[in-house]
């Protein structure tokens, strides 16, 4: 598919080791400034360790496994986080991960992230509607996830520039079969969540980035939590904390007002 139609597709959405936690983008296309402005980096004493994205004007989300009791902040507004620039970072004035949460491959991995302050919202910083338990995504409904890191698995580093590629939901049933197959033996998955493969070959997520959105529709309806050790395959699916899940939770934690 040419870039025109990929930008084209991505202004519609925004209106070895069995698994690998923490993913990024390989081969993915650079993605105009004029889509995907609830993207933040979640970032570690001021380095870039996950995506997230942002839900309303003081919370954004992510992946529990992200967590860490160092320095954490946000950044917000830009699709290029060079560390030279001047970027809008936000403190974390408050972590919510599911009490029963102990690692991604066990289920709950969901972080939502207290902002110290609101973020103005406008052309360039814009929040993303989450799903909820009333709505399922039907397999084979085409989706896109973006995020800033590895564009090829030999890479040492992330990438400045956000990038995306377009991934489809895949059943879950299908999804464990597919695991069964490259490893030789049934991958016990946790509850609560979504599969997605890439559309294109040699496109996919790769160790280095995670907790990004996958959006479907113009709404965000997984996490990305883990993948196969695979960078550059479309064999496996990818793995993602469903939302819909976990709307409660997220209202809940949302509505508490912290001392």
């Amino acid at each position: 598919m040419s870039i025109f139609w990929f930008i084209t597709t991505l202004l519609l959405l925004h209106s070895c080791t069995p698994a690998v936690i923490g993913d990024s983008i390989v081969n993915g296309e650079k993605t105009p400034k004029i889509t995907l402005q609830y993207m933040a980096s979640v970032q570690v004493n001021e380095i870039h360790e996950c995506r997230g994205f942002l839900i309303s004007p003081k919370y954004v989300l992510t992946a529990a496994h992200c967590d860490t009791s160092d320095h954490m902040t946000v950044v917000l507004g830009d699709h290029n986080i060079n560390p030279q620039k001047d970027l809008k970072r936000y403190e974390v004035a408050h972590k919510f991960k599911p009490k029963q949460f102990k690692h991604a491959r066990e289920g709950d991995d969901i972080m939502l992230l207290k902002l110290d302050r609101k973020a103005v919202l406008g052309k360039n910083v814009k929040t993303v509607n989450i799903t909820d338990e009333r709505h399922r995504v039907k397999s084979g409904t085409e989706c896109v996830f973006a995020g800033w890191g590895k564009t090829k698995k030999s890479n040492t580093k992330g990438v400045n520039e956000l990038r995306a590629v377009k991934v489809s939901i895949v059943d879950i049933d299908k999804c464990k079969k597919a695991w069964m197959k490259k490893y030789k033996k049934m991958e016990t998955f946790p509850p609560n969540i979504t599969c997605a493969v890439g559309n294109k070959q040699n496109t996919g997520m790769c160790k280095g980035d995670s907790g990004g959105p996958l959006v479907c529709n113009s709404v965000a309806v997984g996490i990305v939590s883990f993948k196969s050790s695979t960078c550059e395959s479309s064999d496996v699916p990818s793995v993602y904390t469903d939302i819909s899940k976990y709307s409660g939770w997220i209202k809940e934690k949302m509505n508490k007002r912290e001392t």
